[in-house]
């Protein structure tokens, strides 16, 4: 293979991607249609993959539907409401577990799901925005004094096959957040898919590791052309063009910390169901709660932890009453905490600009239309 251009594979030679990561040992989590959205799930074969699928996305509205223009593109879509973040940081998880004998021993597991058994996965359709929502949780979780080892092991164990996104939903704001739509960094593998009307595409790939390096070697591909090269150069460039929605982050951070009491907070909460589905969606939200289970022996308990939201009332509950009581202060507090606060514990945002909280809103409530509106005078 010429070293000046990049490797270069077609649609049908694709499965061979997923086949030399399966005889690695990976589990491989890809996009599949299920429930009519593209939800990430176990894949074996580029068949269970939405071949020919693309989707439609607004505030408040979802639909996939057959892609006309290419019906054999494998990755012509955006985001679906559910992120890589779950296979490291999951909905639910058993923290430790006791158990007593008859003896009156306790027998003491702080790794009930023995993560060290599970097979280690390999991720292939991960787009740009996810990237960098995966390194911000790699701050929350690897970040600091403390350590989530269940999250560090599932973490270090992952290989990553991205995407660069060849389009954007009408939802999506990436590029205004320097979160996309191209890949830049946090993979191991990068695909450009370059879509042609009534043909099957082609595929330009990228190593980002020494073993995404390896695993393209082993593959014995060709290289692109450069008419190939420069037609999937294209392919992020038009879909920059294509994104209608944009926030101005110069000075965002000072704006949101210092416009607690604008009046906008209340026209948003009275539209705002406090329903949680914004931060359920959200790739960066890791806010949870910690349940400790006991049977009715008394035998045996559990401590669960499982994903919470700073919109339920409860969440801020301590002695005396919920410190949020009101929609409006939720809001506020959830909002100007991804665009502002974020930076002062972790030096970033924590908005992506994947517009997922904008498509799943049932009211259609749009986070960029509400920082353009909280930027106007009062």
């Amino acid at each position: 293979m010429e070293t000046n251009h990049s490797p270069f594979l077609k649609l049908d030679k694709l499965q061979s991607l997923l086949d030399a990561l399966t005889k690695k040992g990976y589990a491989i989590i890809g996009p599949v249609v299920r429930d009519q959205t593209i939800v990430y799930d176990e894949v074996t074969s580029i068949s269970d993959m939405p071949i020919g699928i693309t989707d439609e996305q607004e505030a408040g509205h979802y639909r996939t539907l057959k892609n006309e223009l290419s019906p054999s593109s494998a990755f012509h879509f955006t985001l679906g409401p559910t992120s890589i973040k779950q296979f490291f940081y999951p909905p639910k998880e058993t923290l430790w577990k006791a158990n007593r004998s008859d003896n009156g021993n306790i027998e003491f597991n702080s790794n009930h799901t023995d993560i060290n058994h599970i097979a280690p996965k390999a991720f292939i359709g991960v787009r740009s925005c996810e990237l960098t929502a995966l390194a911000i949780q790699d701050k929350i979780f690897l970040g600091g004094e403390h350590i989530d080892p269940n999250y560090k092991s599932r973490r270090g164990e992952a290989f990553i096959v991205a995407v660069n996104c060849s389009k954007a939903g009408l939802t999506c704001f990436c590029s205004s957040m320097d979160t996309g739509p191209k890949a830049l960094k946090g993979y191991d593998i990068v695909l450009t898919e370059v879509a042609k009307e009534n043909s099957a595409p082609f595929y330009i790939l990228q190593a980002g590791s020494d073993a995404g390096e390896a695993l393209i070697n082993g593959l014995s591909l060709q290289s692109a052309s450069t008419k190939e090269e420069k037609k999937a150069q294209k392919v992020t460039e038009q879909t920059v063009a294509q994104m209608s929605r944009s926030i101005q982050t110069i000075g965002l951070k000072q704006l949101l910390s210092s416009s607690t009491d604008h009046p906008h907070w209340e026209d948003v909460a009275s539209r705002c169901l406090s329903c949680a589905n914004c931060t359920m969606v959200c790739p960066t939200c890791f806010c949870s709660t910690v349940e400790d289970i006991t049977d009715l022996t008394a035998a045996n308990t559990e401590r669960v932890r499982k994903w919470d939201s700073c919109f339920n009332i409860d969440f801020s509950y301590i002695h005396g009453g919920s410190q949020r009581s009101s929609v409006k202060s939720r809001y506020r507090q959830w909002m100007t905490h991804k665009l502002s606060t974020w930076w002062d514990q972790f030096q970033t945002s924590g908005c992506v600009g994947c517009g997922r909280c904008i498509t799943w809103c049932p009211v259609g409530i749009d986070i960029t239309e509400e920082v353009r509106k909280i930027s106007e005078p009062p």
